[in-house]
């Protein structure tokens, strides 16, 4: 914001509040009402404003308090922000950002993982960083696209990683997935906040003598097929770890590319740990039974490794 004076923030509570996460607090003191608007509880209102104001030439930041929320606004995304510029040449440059996930007991309606419905959509990029340095990056990227992006930030990560952010202007390209472990036997390929139960997972398997590579996508779309193809390329194994429900997803989408482009590479099936296709639980004891966890990825990993 201080970069560019076209960027402004627009959102429920996004101003005095700070932000239902306080992703935005101080935001408000540095830059004023006019770039830090403060809106109605009107998912439709707050992307409609924000895509008029991109047409117009501004940045906007969109923040949703929880983004299972945006689905109240998913026709104006989906069928007017992604298909602007088939339709008429013109880029519609707008960030929608917000908490997604479970893990901090939100229940149905505040701990979803929707990236499937979104990545699904020509023309709208979807990205979910797992690291701070990455939320940072992928940002500032995002925010200096010509075109939307929906960028999903999980809430149980918000104070929980602790990696090194510098202070300067960076940005980590959008459309590159990172190798997060060097690894020969297998592949876990994965996104968000199991990139950590991955990582867990990965160091447990090392006393089982299993060098396990752990892909971090980082963008669902457009997906880095190059960086998860050489994985396997090595390895000739794949797990596919992610919070998201199960079926027709992104993971089932990798699956696909890899049945397609790397079928003769494998030497086993290609398994995917995953939540189940039900709503989030609030109790926490059934959110802990359908979150993914290191002890499932380890389970399944091994039997991978076996054959």
């Amino acid at each position: 914001m201080e970069r560019d004076d076209r960027v402004f923030v627009i959102g429920e509570d996004v101003g005095a509040y700070g932000g239902a996460f306080r992703a935005t607090e101080g935001l408000l003191a540095r830059f004023g009402e006019a770039r830090v608007i403060d809106t109605p509880v009107s998912e439709e209102a707050i992307v409609g404003a924000a895509i008029g104001a991109a047409i117009r030439g501004l940045r906007p930041v969109a923040e949703m308090q929880f983004i299972d929320f945006l689905a109240r606004a998913f026709d104006l995304l989906t069928n007017f922000a992604a298909k602007n510029r088939y339709r008429t040449g013109i880029g519609v440059p707008m960030v929608v950002r917000g908490p997604a996930g479970g893990g901090v007991h939100g229940g149905p309606f505040h701990s979803q993982s929707p990236e499937g419905y979104y990545a699904h959509a020509p023309g709208l990029k979807v990205v979910i960083p797992a690291t701070a340095y990455d939320a940072k990056g992928l940002l500032l990227a995002a925010i200096r696209d010509d075109d939307p992006v929906l960028f999903l930030e999980h809430k149980y990560l918000y104070r929980r990683v602790k990696d090194f952010v510098p202070h300067g202007d960076y940005i980590v390209p959008i459309g590159k997935a990172a190798v997060r472990r060097e690894g020969r036997h297998l592949s876990i390929v994965t996104w968000g906040a199991m990139l950590h139960v991955a990582l867990e997972a990965a160091a447990a398997l090392e006393g089982d003598g299993i060098d396990a590579e752990v892909i971090d996508v980082r963008t669902l779309v457009p997906l880095d097929e190059e960086t998860i193809l050489a994985s396997v390329a090595k390895t000739s194994k794949c797990l596919i770890l992610h919070e998201d429900t199960r079926s027709y997803g992104p993971g089932a989408e990798i699956a696909a590319t890899l049945a397609e482009k790397a079928f003769d590479l494998l030497d086993g099936p290609i398994v995917r740990v995953t939540a189940p296709d039900t709503p989030v639980p609030f109790a926490p004891t059934l959110e802990a039974a359908y979150l993914p966890n290191a002890a499932a990825v380890l389970a399944a990993a091994r039997k991978l490794a076996a054959y």
